[in-house]
């Protein structure tokens, strides 16, 4: 099951489609029973004891335990339903390809090989016309003012395959510290887990750039970069609500600290998402690989 399945799937990756097709035993999301859930509230930007948004009372009615954590903004109503009805109809219009665990893409962005670093142009010329709208919105929000597109990828998650996303840690030779979703359609749920594998995701690149933000969202003046955490074995499962049109910003901690996915239970109905990458600062002016990255720099200057 290593070669690339029919329906997009491969390696230990599966959805419905090919879970049925070849009698395939889905991988359950493994919860330590001694493991604490929170859900993270985008009000108060804390941590309450649950596993659903349901499971704690609204802001700012909250009772029982809760703990603060950094690194992650959320934008609500980033999108109004007009500008909503306006993208999903383009992205449509357009065609899909198949992706793993059940997804479908639309990727526009550089050629990337994680394993061997190393970066082309391919095919990439720029971003559709219609989703320009999403990316002029970034200016009105601090934390992305200096936000420099790179890729743009519209995902279809879709319950009828079963989509998922399995946890990782977004490559970090290549893509900078925010990672950047715009959710529409259907609310959803982002599951953070600790990251146990420090030796996956070029996560011994993140040494060696200065952190764009502070811990708590303030641009970083010092030029310190990020300090990872060290005991993560009592850390619990965190819970981020994505809720429709909302933005979601994710950085430091959450960002290089923990691996995140989507489980297939809380996708209940068709959700796309729109996901942005912005490069690492070796690949941006001054950096030692700008000469590598400028002329890609300039294609996503383009919307066509």
């Amino acid at each position: 099951m290593d070669k690339p399945r029919e329906c997009g799937c491969k390696g230990c990756r599966t959805c419905l489609v090919c879970e049925k097709l070849y009698g395939i035993i889905p991988k359950p999301f493994f919860f330590n029973s001694t493991q604490k859930s929170y859900v993270f509230c985008p009000y108060c930007n804390k941590l309450w004891k649950g596993w659903n948004l349901g499971d704690i009372q609204k802001h700012p009615y909250h009772i029982g335990e809760h703990i603060p954590f950094n690194g992650i903004y959320i934008k609500l109503d980033f999108l109004n339903k007009e500008e909503e009805e306006f993208l999903l109809e383009n992205i449509d219009s357009v065609a899909w390809d198949s992706s793993q665990s059940g997804r479908r893409k639309q990727n526009y962005g550089p050629k990337c090989n994680f394993k061997k670093r190393k970066l082309q142009l391919g095919n990439f010329k720029g971003f559709p016309k219609f989703s320009q709208l999403v990316q002029d919105k970034f200016r009105n929000i601090p934390i992305l003012e200096d936000f420099r597109t790179i890729e743009q990828c519209s995902l279809e998650y879709d319950p009828i395959r079963g989509a998922s996303i399995d946890p990782h840690v977004d490559d970090c030779w290549i893509w900078g510290e925010r990672i950047v979703t715009v959710n529409l359609l259907a609310d959803s749920i982002l599951t953070l887990t600790p990251n146990f594998k420090n030796e996956h995701y070029n996560l011994h690149c993140v040494h060696n750039y200065p952190s764009v933000l502070t811990n708590t969202g303030e641009k970083n003046t010092s030029g310190s970069s990020f300090k990872f955490s060290e005991d993560r074995n009592s850390w619990p499962v965190v819970r981020i609500p994505m809720p429709r049109r909302s933005l979601l910003v994710m950085f430091g901690s959450p960002r290089y600290d923990w691996e995140h996915q989507v489980l297939r239970e809380d996708i209940t109905s068709r959700r796309v998402c729109l996901a942005y990458r912005e490069f690492t600062p070796s690949y941006l002016p001054g950096g030692s690989h700008y000469s590598e990255g400028r002329k890609i720099m300039e294609m996503a200057k383009n919307f066509f």
